[in-house]
């Protein structure tokens, strides 16, 4: 059970270092500066294949049990799950609006901007909530079956950007974040 939850806010800061990186790439747009698109892409790519394939699925089911425990959390459930597709949604526009950048289709600057706030600001108040609200609570009221449930859903996977079969396209992910990581400390 909190093996489970462990794991998400495990996975919940690696998402937050990705937001990172992806608002640093914002901030030199609006410098007028071309980004990174390569970067960005990636960083979608993951976000896509594996916070949306693998770790809001199996968030899906845990949270729905919960509010079956606990109806009176009912509300913020309902809000979260909602956010899981408007947070998909988001991520489909953006890397739609990368693509075109990085492709140069004309595409304007502000619209790039746009999609790229706008998916900072869901993922960021998505994680926050989830960390607050729901993951404490779901820690005290869920049952190992409640648990075994969530694991049947979708095999935990090893997260394909830090495990030990990275995958080669976001290899060059994995070394940004290293770099970025040793140049906060020094």
């Amino acid at each position: 059970m909190t093996d489970s939850l462990s794991v998400w806010h495990t996975e919940h800061v690696s998402f937050s270092r990705l937001l990172d990186l992806l608002e640093e790439q914002l901030a030199v747009l609006r410098r007028g500066e071309s980004p990174n698109y390569g970067l960005m892409n990636d960083i979608l790519y993951y976000m896509r294949n594996f916070s949306d394939r693998i770790h809001h699925p199996r968030e899906d089911v845990a949270y729905a049990r919960l509010a079956k425990h606990d109806p009176g959390i009912q509300v913020v459930v309902n809000r979260v799950l909602q956010e899981h597709r408007v947070v998909s949604a988001a991520g489909d526009e953006l890397l739609n609006r990368i693509n075109e950048a990085a492709g140069d289709v004309i595409i304007s600057r502000t619209a790039l901007e746009a999609a790229t706030a706008t998916y900072l600001v869901y993922q960021r108040h998505h994680i926050s909530t989830e960390e607050r609200d729901l993951m404490p609570r779901a820690a005290q009221v869920l049952t190992e079956q409640d648990w075994a449930a969530v694991d049947a859903v979708v095999s935990a996977s090893p997260d394909p950007r830090f495990g030990e079969k990275v995958l080669e396209r976001l290899e060059a992910l994995r070394k940004q974040i290293a770099v970025d990581a040793r140049m906060q400390y020094t």
